[in-house]
């Protein structure tokens, strides 16, 4: 075992090798609310691109592994909801890979909200082994007692964001 002390370390020895790309960042940011069925799953819109190293982000909703790119990756989401007044049974988001649920993250139901507006949010962070071509999308689901339900239209509450893992 080395032994490290104040005069023989310098900065380099404690530094990682690698970068964490691809990476990217997602949000829900031109202020148009995405209307949400109930009893439905919608895939979630993210239309606005914060960063997207390797052009992997496409079409608003989908991340896709760039070949020669496989390996480790973490996902993180966040998505709010609001709702008039009324209740859900629960609420799912889910991550996909490629074209099936992948992990489901869920809020069950609350008493009947009356003051007349209410938003609520459910969030993941998920880390996987990736192979090229792989693809991760994010979708809801609001299974409603009573109530309409949408998506929240804020940059702050709607985002979804991955990177490769330095390992």
């Amino acid at each position: 075992d080395q032994v490290w002390t104040a005069t023989s370390a310098t900065a380099s020895d404690f530094q990682a090798g690698g970068t964490n790309t691809p990476a990217f960042l997602a949000f829900s940011g031109n202020l148009q609310a995405q209307t949400v069925s109930d009893a439905t799953t919608t895939k979630i819109d993210f239309e606005t691109e914060q960063y997207d190293t390797d052009s992997a982000f496409a079409s608003n909703t989908t991340f896709t592994v760039p070949s020669g790119k496989a390996g480790k990756y973490q996902f993180t989401a966040n998505v709010s909801w609001y709702h008039d007044v009324g209740a859900f049974s629960r609420a799912f988001i889910m991550l996909y890979k490629n074209g099936s649920e992948f992990m489901r993250f869920e809020r069950r139901g609350t008493d009947i909200y009356l003051g007349g507006y209410s938003q609520q949010s459910l969030n993941f962070t998920v880390d996987d082994d990736a192979s090229a071509g792989d693809y991760y999308e994010v979708y809801g689901y609001f299974d409603s007692i009573t109530g309409t339900y949408t998506f929240s239209d804020s940059k702050l509450a709607n985002f979804f964001k991955g990177f490769k893992l330095i390992t």
